[in-house]
């Protein structure tokens, strides 16, 4: 018996709760009353007209139970009265703080989309890998796709800090998730070598000196290396997936990819910030 007591106590809370929060909740309930209203209207009129015993009957039995659960919520009040505040009190001070309780992880804050960017973002330090030999960017077949190859900067430490860590992320995620090895074909170009570049032709670049972003140490291009070879040709099915993936995952740490561009550069990466470039 106790425990049904508690029980409707808990379950009439609840539903009291319910109104006073839900405005919905409110309307349904009225609405319902009117209904039943009606129903009573109705059922007391047919029971007036079938006779005057009949109606009185159902008069006595409906206050005997209504007398009854009053007298029980009396022999009770104490436990009734510390259960209703037990229960109503924790949602009534949830409702009266409105909008200024928020749940912990639930802002409008942008958030890194896997655990790696979280731990660059919580300042972890990537350390460049080796730089590879001069041999490796002189072979016949890297000179015929990217000529003057051999005067770039493969110097980390000419990139902007912040390129350079999303950079090695990057480096970092394509190996350890895709088992693509990265190297870095050229990093900070100078004015003089991008004027260089520039008089070779749109084939290799249509920027001039300060006019790309390579200048201030926020570009990069890079290539593959697979089984000992300098792999840079996008006509090289394994080597065409991996610049996707690359460039996925570039622009998955804040990077923009070259892929995206009209005249697509697939190695090519650069962190864009305000003011550079006159932007």
């Amino acid at each position: 018996m106790f425990i049904a007591l508690v029980l409707m106590y808990f379950l009439l809370a609840c539903f009291a709760c319910w109104l006073l929060l839900f405005l919905a909740g409110r309307a349904l309930l009225l609405q319902a009353m009117v209904n039943l209203g009606w129903r009573v209207q109705r059922r007391a009129q047919r029971l007036q007209h079938g006779g005057g015993a009949q109606w009185q009957r159902l008069q006595r039995d409906t206050g005997s139970g209504l007398l009854q659960g009053w007298r029980l919520l009396l022999q009770h009040r104490w436990l009734s009265l510390a259960g209703a505040l037990l229960i109503i009190i924790p949602p009534l001070l949830a409702w009266l703080s409105g909008d200024r309780i928020a749940l912990r992880g639930y802002t409008d804050q942008q958030h890194a989309i896997n655990e790696q960017v979280s731990d660059l973002l919580r300042g972890e330090q990537l350390v460049p890998p080796p730089t590879l030999p001069p041999l490796f960017f002189t072979t016949a077949e890297v000179t015929q796709l990217r000529p003057m190859l051999d005067g770039a900067s493969r110097n980390w430490q000419l990139l902007d800090h912040d390129y350079a860590q999303r950079l090695l992320l990057v480096f970092k995620i394509m190996k350890e998730m895709h088992g693509y090895d990265m190297v870095l074909l050229e990093g900070y170009r100078s004015p003089g070598r991008q004027n260089l570049l520039a008089a070779a032709g749109p084939q290799v670049t249509n920027a001039k000196a300060f006019q790309s972003y390579h200048q201030y140490g926020l570009a990069a291009d890079c290539a593959f290396m697979h089984e000992g070879k300098l792999i840079i040709s996008e006509k090289n099915a394994w080597a065409m997936r991996g610049y996707h993936l690359y460039g996925v995952t570039a622009e998955s740490v804040g990077l923009r990819w070259g892929g995206r561009w009209a005249m697509m550069d697939f190695g090519h990466t650069e962190l864009r910030q305000p003011g550079v470039l006159g932007k």
